[in-house]
């Protein structure tokens, strides 16, 4: 009797322990989607032949090609000027154009500029392609992907020009993956 009253007290001691330590859980399942989507960049870096840029290394660049004039004087660094049949003067720059790509399956893409304001007087051109606002100009059409592109952006000024007229305006650019 002594040994049944013996094991019948441990068994007790077992089940409370076991009651004392036993924890309390629950368990849930996450499900996650994506869905992913083709993107291309566009940046602008400054080319070591031409004018440094501002913003470069951005999609929101300026190239400032300082005060220019048909004869003589001194130009910013990395401007070339030209004069057209004494009538006219050009200022032109490399700017690097660098177009990046992720799950993408295209080879290349095409490169159009626009100008993004009507210019009556002066006459601007990218990569050798004359740009206006009135439609985007193809400036090529297989560019090569995560390489720096240099396009040369050029400005002619007509010879009436008046001295201290400041000009400015802004190309669009605008990468489409083929």
């Amino acid at each position: 009797m002594k040994k049944l009253t013996l094991f019948a007290f441990v068994a007790a001691l077992m089940m409370i322990s076991s009651v004392a330590f036993a924890q309390t859980t629950a368990s849930g399942t996450l499900t996650v989607t994506a869905t992913v989507n083709g993107t291309i960049s566009l940046v602008f870096n400054s080319d070591p032949s031409g004018v440094a840029l501002s913003g470069t290394g951005t999609n929101a660049a300026t190239l400032a090609f300082g005060t220019v004039q048909a004869f003589g004087g001194a130009l910013t660094a990395g401007v070339t000027r030209s004069v057209i049949a004494g009538t006219s003067f050009t200022v032109s720059s490399p700017v690097d154009v660098f177009v990046d790509r992720s799950n993408v399956a295209s080879a290349n893409y095409t490169l159009n500029a626009q100008l993004n304001a009507a210019d009556a007087v002066n006459t601007w051109s990218v990569g050798g392609v004359p740009v206006t606002n009135a439609a985007a100009a193809t400036i090529t059409a297989t560019g090569a992907y995560t390489s720096n592109i240099p396009e040369t952006v050029a400005l002619t000024i007509p010879f009436t020009t008046a001295s201290g007229t400041n000009i400015s305006n802004a190309i669009n650019f605008t990468a489409t993956a083929n």
